[in-house]
């Protein structure tokens, strides 16, 4: 009985909200439903991006016969397919085996994006938090001597955005692949070293990383590379990716080496072992096929959308992954590959480097390098476009030549970012607010401004301001299409025979959302 005077009870209180709802003219629907993202404005965009990949080609050919890489093999994605793909030389010099799209390449610290996306994979199962202190899952970091009696402790956050205070150790760190978690252990328990207290600082960790292969591994019940495996990396087909080099058929395998004397010498590969957290690091192996289905799927996240979301992870969770958490450097001189300087700010995300340069255009990116091996992927989310490219020279440098090709393919398909699309309610309040101006004739009792409007802007203030640029603009041309800056926020321009008036706007966090905020001035005509 209590049970359906309760079903009673919900349902009385829902048909009231949504009568209240109905008499106040608000929206009955989720918000999210009415959401618009934004879009390319270039009908012929992937045509023109086409055109470039010539060019493309020979930037990566070139850099890879100057920098003495054995070989080379890169692939440019654009809106979620690898459109364009090649190779250069040797995987195996010895018997001249040619590189391909298909030869699976050691990507060290590129792995590291796959162990927070693991981290938050767990997250959002409900096991684990991330601001969780690590010892909770690693018994043996609770007895850590930090370096100042205020400390705090490390948390997972920490560890995803190399914040525990550890000091940077490359290439220590590469050195330590094949490390059981024995070992690990018993480095924790003769004291970690710290360059800073937690929480306060940048410096790049490899240790970090291998104590969050040690948490997945603790908290999935599986090793983190099964737990990988499973749940992401078989989700988007990468079924030859692997972390262990004797997992790998011979004639795909690239064999690493080092230019020295003027000569490829060889470089031992580094095992991953199976019962230690260190390969959580920098030991994946993969090809340019198969990493451009996770490329697909971190740029499947944006822009935010109604689409149903069936990831590995949900796409919240990726544009978390790129969110710059810790930043980490400003630069204002940053010289990019065509000679110019633009201002760059760089940050830590999940696994991933974050950089937005003076012309706001943001890069998402993490390289490699280990032993034998040196790779990047770098991706520009508000454009639509990535790159990556896999070496097998040590410490291959790929980030310069990531950058100099990203910024071609710009130019040359003269790429703009995509463009915010007017919501409904925007657009109802530009019509609505351009049938009250200039003289606000009844604008107090139109319903369609916020509390805090006619205190804020006095309503003779507001009807002398713009009869005057009425005036002085003559007769009304053209209504322009109006810019938003996102869903509740734009501007339009009101074309007058004379001058051109700019109206500015705002709305509310109100349902349905109303004018809070107004700005006209008048503005050049172009």
């Amino acid at each position: 009985m209590k049970k359906y005077f309760l079903f009673i009870a919900v349902i009385s209180v829902f048909i009231s909200c949504k009568q209240s709802a109905e008499k106040s003219g608000a929206a009955t629907v989720l918000y999210d439903s009415a959401y618009v993202p934004a879009v390319f404005a270039d009908a012929n965009r992937v045509e023109k991006i086409k055109a470039a990949f010539t060019v493309i080609d020979s930037l990566y050919k070139k850099y890879a016969t100057d920098n003495h890489f054995p070989a080379i093999s890169f692939g440019i994605v654009v809106d979620g397919q690898l459109l364009y793909k090649n190779s250069y030389g040797y995987t195996d010099v010895a018997k001249k085996t040619p590189a391909t799209s298909a030869s699976l390449f050691r990507i060290a610290s590129m792995s590291k994006s796959f162990t927070c996306m693991a981290m938050l994979k767990l997250r959002d199962e409900g096991k684990l938090n991330l601001d969780d202190p690590a010892y909770l899952y690693i018994p043996e970091l609770k007895n850590l001597k930090y370096p100042t009696a205020d400390a705090p402790v490390i948390t997972i956050r920490h560890l995803m955005t190399h914040g525990a205070g550890f000091p940077e150790d490359n290439p220590w760190g590469d050195r330590q692949l094949a490390d059981t978690d024995k070992d690990l252990m018993e480095f924790i328990g003769k004291q970690i070293s710290f360059s800073n207290p937690p929480g306060i600082a940048y410096e790049y960790s490899n240790l970090g990383f291998a104590l969050q292969g040690k948490i997945i591994s603790k908290v999935s019940g599986m090793r983190y590379q099964d737990y990988i495996k499973k749940n992401i990396l078989d989700p988007l087909g990468m079924k030859t990716t692997t972390y262990e080099f004797g997992d790998v058929t011979p004639d795909k395998l690239a064999h690493g080496y080092r230019w020295l004397n003027e000569q490829w010498n060889e470089e031992i590969l580094l095992h991953d072992t199976k019962d230690g957290s260190w390969g959580a690091m920098g030991a994946m192996i993969t090809s340019i096929d198969e990493f451009a289905n996770y490329m697909a799927f971190h740029m499947s996240a944006w822009p935010p959308n109604n689409a149903k979301d069936d990831g590995p992870v949900k796409r919240s969770s990726v544009r978390e992954m790129h969110h710059p958490w810790r930043v980490n450097a400003f630069n204002a001189n940053f010289i990019f590959p065509d000679g110019r300087t633009c201002a760059t700010t760089t940050a830590y995300c999940y696994g991933l480097g974050w950089m937005k340069d003076c012309d706001g255009k943001v890069y998402i990116a993490h390289s490699g390098g280990l032993p034998g091996f040196g790779s990047q992927w770098r991706i520009m989310p508000e454009y639509g476009i990535g790159v990556m490219a896999f070496a097998n020279r040590t410490y291959a440098p790929m980030g310069a030549i990531n950058l100099r090709v990203l910024d071609t393919l710009i130019k040359i398909a003269g790429l703009q970012p995509r463009q915010i699309v007017p919501s409904k309610i925007l657009e109802q309040r530009k019509n609505e607010l351009l049938k009250i101006l200039p003289d606000w004739n009844n604008a107090e009792k139109s319903g369609i401004f916020a509390e805090n409007f006619f205190p804020d802007y006095p309503i003779d203030s507001l009807k002398k301001e713009a009869k005057d640029l009425y005036s002085k603009a003559g007769k009304i041309i053209a209504i322009k299409a109006t810019k938003p800056e996102n869903q509740l926020r734009g501007s339009f321009i009101i074309e007058g025979e004379k001058i051109n008036m700019e109206v500015y706007f705002t709305l509310s966090p109100e349902n349905p959302a109303l004018i809070q905020e107004y700005h006209i001035k008048e503005v050049p005509k172009q």
